[in-house]
């Protein structure tokens, strides 16, 4: 199947766009010691309706690994005490810029959560995170871009959502993908 890959960034703070809704009551908290077990949760009720699958055969061993990289965060959204989606963060320092770049890897609410007016809140408060992850992470230099992906087979919703916090389009890509293989859970 062909999939039509969106590739978004910031460069500067000053762009980002809170949405002109009232926001609805939300705590966003980052996850303070990485747990392998809530983000594979996360990542399959998240991504379970957006053909999420790479991640899924993942072992805890894997997921451990990629959550103890520096730079790496998770945070999570919450109403009522109840989590409602995530975004892991990911900050890498530019090679010889004397910068960082912030990969916003993943986002999203669960289902209960959606259409809601939740996320362009959450999604904003993500991105002033993402400009401030050096201040968490002594070593990385300031950040000199924010960035993400999405894809066609993400929701319908989610381009719109980063484009309308400021974020812009720098590359498109269509790529061929195999269908979707169930992965037991």
């Amino acid at each position: 199947m062909r999939v039509t890959v969106t590739y978004l960034q910031t460069t500067d703070p000053a762009t980002l766009a809170p949405p002109s809704s009232p926001r609805p009551p939300f705590e966003l908290a980052r996850v303070p010691e990485p747990d392998p077990d809530l983000n594979r949760a996360l990542y399959a009720s998240v991504g379970g309706d957006w053909a999420w699958t790479d991640r899924l055969p993942w072992s805890p061993r894997q997921w451990r690994a990629w959550l103890a990289v520096p730079g790496r965060e998770t945070w999570l959204a919450r109403v009522d005490g109840e989590v409602a989606g995530y975004a892991e963060l990911a900050g890498t320092a530019a090679d010889g810029s004397g910068a960082t770049e912030v990969e916003l890897e993943y986002f999203g609410l669960l289902p209960a959560f959606t259409g809601r007016g939740l996320g362009g809140h959450v999604l904003a408060d993500v991105l002033r995170q993402a400009w401030t992850l050096p201040a968490r992470w002594p070593g990385l230099p300031p950040v000199r871009r924010v960035w993400l992906h999405t894809c066609s087979l993400d929701s319908p919703r989610a381009l719109g959502n980063y484009r309308a916090r400021g974020l812009r389009v720098y590359r498109t890509e269509e790529v061929q993908q195999a269908p979707v293989a169930s992965v037991p859970g």
